[in-house]
């Protein structure tokens, strides 16, 4: 295992946020930040933060990186350029829907389908992903056999599709790429607890839903 993973649970929606960090270099990405609280500030003090990554671009996932970005200048806002609209319009992040103050991001990276993103010898690869939001991604770690999967694929359950942008025939193909990857992987989604992906593909009813 090339690299560790920390959780902490932020903002209004209680999202998860999550720390991957290279063991060997101490490279550092901030995966999604519904918050900046404080205790994540601390969490990441001596690490090395080069990315803010976001799975996708609602309000509950988002509110922290302007002050997240404050903390750590050098670091890099990515999104995947279907959803980078929601970094500006509370309309599309639901910000202004949930009562929520969102401040305009820029975003340093714009995702595609197959980008990698390098941690040291840590590499995430960027799935596209679409069905909760039009630009949602998973980002796989194939060495360590990680998946950070954002609101695409939770334990049990998977995202919501009656929002802006959702559509529930792109979460399916999704979820069936997912189902589809090679071998197993801890899943990391953008809300409750994690779980495995051959766990999902036996339990979750999405998942069963695809066939064999």
């Amino acid at each position: 295992m090339t690299a560790t993973v920390e959780r902490m649970v932020l903002g209004p929606v209680q999202a998860n946020t999550y720390i991957l960090t290279d063991s060997e270099t101490n490279q550092a990405a901030v995966i999604d930040a519904g918050d900046c609280p404080k205790a994540l500030l601390d969490a990441l003090r001596g690490k090395d933060v080069r990315y803010i990554l976001l799975t996708h671009g609602h309000y509950d996932h988002i509110l922290g990186v302007p002050a997240l970005k404050a903390a750590f200048p050098n670091s890099q806002i990515c999104i995947h350029a279907l959803d980078a609209d929601c970094l500006h319009d509370t309309a599309k992040s639901l910000a202004a829907a949930a009562g929520e103050q969102e401040r305009p991001i820029i975003p340093d990276r714009l995702l595609h389908e197959g980008d990698e993103i390098a941690l040291g010898k840590t590499r995430l690869t960027v799935l596209h992903t679409p069905g909760h939001t039009e630009g949602g991604v998973c980002y796989v770690d194939y060495e360590n056999r990680l998946l950070f999967s954002g609101d695409t694929l939770f334990c049990l359950t998977a995202g919501r599709t009656d929002f802006p942008g959702g559509s529930y025939e792109e979460l399916l193909a999704s979820l069936l790429r997912l189902r589809a990857l090679d071998g197993d992987f801890t899943v990391y989604p953008g809300h409750n607890r994690s779980t495995t992906l051959d766990a999902e593909r036996r339990r979750n009813r999405y998942m069963r839903r695809l066939g064999v």
